[in-house]
């Protein structure tokens, strides 16, 4: 039997945190094993149990979620943990904060329970995921930048037109299989262009992918 996905709860309301628990623990291929209050527990309890996913709230004491990220990710004791973010704002300065400090993924508190189950096991995975609301946050703030302020950037030297291709998708919220639909290309091929892109631009998940693309001021397709 394939293992479950351990998760950490991160939110500094004890009503929160326990309905969260219930939550994941009643869901199968989940299970949690254990509750922070601030960041800084987060941390240590990251260290200390190596869950592969922690849902972190943003607005915590002692030490937000976007810093507790960060150290997670950073530290290559617990840098394969995926953190997952939970918030009640979808303000950009935490989207791009959350993204840089390394988070998989991005998510509003008012998401659907089994949307919240579902992201958890996508990013548990190794995919990123963002609420609908950020992705278009994402695409609004970089096509209101001028053309000459988002020039391709060095790094993409080496990636294909057409990976640039998926590139720009994967910046625009879309799986695999939609990515292969749009392309009209296969989800083994799909696969293959994402595995390359995480190798050439030394990105450790699509949310890296996603910093990637508009860092370097990749083509992003306008939604159809």
């Amino acid at each position: 039997m394939t293992e479950p996905v351990r998760v950490l709860v991160a939110d500094d309301q004890a009503l929160l945190r326990g309905s969260f628990r219930v939550l994941v623990d009643t869901a199968p291929g989940l299970t949690v094993v254990g509750e922070a209050a601030t960041g800084a527990e987060a941390v240590e309890l990251t260290r200390a149990e190596r869950p592969d996913v922690v849902l972190m709230d943003v607005r915590m004491p002692e030490l937000d979620g976007i810093e507790a990220t960060a150290r997670i990710c950073a530290d290559p004791e617990t840098s394969g943990t995926r953190v997952l973010i939970l918030t009640m704002f979808d303000l950009d300065r935490y989207v791009y904060a959350a993204l840089r400090a390394g988070a998989s993924g991005f998510l509003l508190k008012d998401t659907r329970p089994a949307n919240l189950l579902a992201a958890i096991h996508v990013v548990a995975a190794g995919e990123g995921l963002f609420a609908p609301t950020v992705t278009r946050r994402l695409v609004a703030e970089y096509t209101r930048q001028p053309e000459a302020a988002r020039p391709r950037a060095a790094r993409l030297a080496g990636v294909t037109e057409r990976e640039l291709e998926v590139l720009g998708l994967i910046a625009r919220g879309l799986s695999n299989g939609e990515i292969a639909a749009h392309l009209h290309l296969g989800a083994g091929t799909v696969k293959s262009h994402v595995s390359h892109l995480l190798a050439k631009l030394h990105a450790r998940d699509r949310a890296q992918l996603v910093i990637a693309a508009y860092d370097a001021g990749v083509v992003v397709p306008a939604a159809d």
